[in-house]
């Protein structure tokens, strides 16, 4: 049986898509026509390989993240797998989710298991994904690695929703700022210092400055933005090659505060990945191996291969983390107490969770000092401003009196 996507004519006229199951599409026209509809094309959702690879069905963290749990809850209730994706489909209203999973659905009735059903659509299930769900069927507790990656997914998902929000007032802040001082530059001084265009006398120095910069922003400030957005889009664009992405990612380890930020979120990402994949029962260097794709910093990636090629040889998981020198000691640690003690997974969910709040500690400290000083930036350039046009001023009075 496959599934289908038809769109059809309803009684009133009205166009009506959605999504059936069915052998043929013949089927499908019959079953919309005892519904009173009448059919205007249909599409079989599972297609030759090529053809199904290039569908681009996509779904967010959040729909990611509810499905996986109401598989679980489903499968731990003791729905068969088969009739567990059929549920949710039909309780969803979204109509990608339900093609998405019916067509998973209809790998699973030609014998296939679930995680090769989900590798079909791989920009929606990660390798990540796929290789925990089948790591759960060969060990044979899928529902357990369900809820474990239905975890996985919310967690990771309020992290990032945490740090955008948590970006979100600063940068509208910087935004308006920026604004705020261009405005008074390009429109407000200009108005202003042509009362002094009949005096005599020399300005003085803060006045004549800013007077200078107003009038390059006024005559090359439209050029000056074009350059700016011209070098990055050429620094966007070379990030696409492997040279220039490698130095930029070694600069941001190299950066004060950039380089904490950059290193936590991708320590935290590998080892909560690690824990999860651990847990699942999948086999050590072959977490390492999933986990490499998920770092998105080029020289950690490097160094997790470097670490993979290592525990291959025989070296122990902390002692070639710790030639790296790029994780900190704490993970370290608490990857060798785990080692020793027979407790790795546990060591690894502790480590994962250290770093997740160590990273939302420090955004949360930059934050609150980043508000402050911005504030004090922008009151100390809007006074610079002030006095500049008030010290012109004060010297005819002087010379009045």
């Amino acid at each position: 049986m496959s599934a289908f996507e038809y769109a059809a004519l309803d009684k009133a006229g009205r166009t009506r898509k959605g999504v059936l199951e069915g052998d043929t599409a013949r089927q499908i026209r019959q079953q919309l026509r005892e519904q009173g509809l009448i059919p205007l094309a249909i599409e079989e959702i599972v297609r030759p390989a090529k053809q199904r690879q290039s569908r681009r069905i996509a779904i967010s963290a959040t729909e990611l993240a509810l499905l996986t749990r109401q598989l679980a809850t489903l499968v731990r209730s003791g729905l068969t797998v088969e009739g567990a994706l059929r549920a949710v489909a039909e309780q969803s209203e979204i109509a990608r989710i339900k093609s998405l999973l019916l067509a998973v659905r209809s790998r699973v009735l030609e014998g296939h298991n679930l995680a090769n059903g989900l590798r079909e659509f791989p920009k929606v299930f990660s390798e990540l994904y796929c290789a925990t769900i089948d790591a759960g069927e060969q060990a044979g507790y899928l529902e357990v690695v369900l809820e474990r990656l239905a975890e996985y997914t919310e967690n990771r998902y309020s992290l990032q929703q945490k740090t955008l929000l948590a970006l979100l007032y600063p940068g509208l802040l910087s935004t308006v700022a920026i604004l705020v001082v261009l405005g008074l530059l390009t429109y407000v001084v200009p108005q202003v210092v042509q009362v002094f265009n009949h005096v005599q006398q020399q300005l003085p120095l803060l006045t004549r400055s800013l007077i200078a910069l107003s009038d390059w922003l006024r005559d090359w400030g439209s050029a000056a933005l074009l350059l700016l957005i011209g070098i990055v889009a050429l620094l966007r664009y070379s990030l696409r090659f492997e040279q220039p992405l490698i130095l930029f990612h070694s600069l941001l380890l190299q950066l004060p505060i950039i380089s904490r930020l950059e290193r936590g979120a991708n320590v935290a990402r590998f080892t909560r990945t690690l824990n999860i994949l651990s847990k699942s029962g999948v086999p050590m260097l072959e977490s390492l191996r999933i986990t490499e794709h998920v770092i998105s910093n080029r020289l950690l990636r490097k160094a997790v291969k470097s670490t993979t090629d290592k525990v291959r040889e025989g070296t122990s998981l902390q002692e070639a983390l710790k030639q790296t020198g790029l994780f900190p000691p704490m993970i370290i640690y608490l990857i060798a107490s785990g080692e020793t003690s027979g407790r790795l997974d546990e060591m690894l969910e502790r480590a994962a969770i250290w770093q997740e709040r160590e990273l939302e500690t420090l955004l949360s400290t930059l934050l609150s000092l980043f508000e402050p000083l911005l504030i004090l930036v922008m009151g100390g350039m809007v006074l610079i401003i002030v006095l500049a046009i008030l010290l012109p001023i004060f010297e005819l009075n002087k010379l009045i009196a």
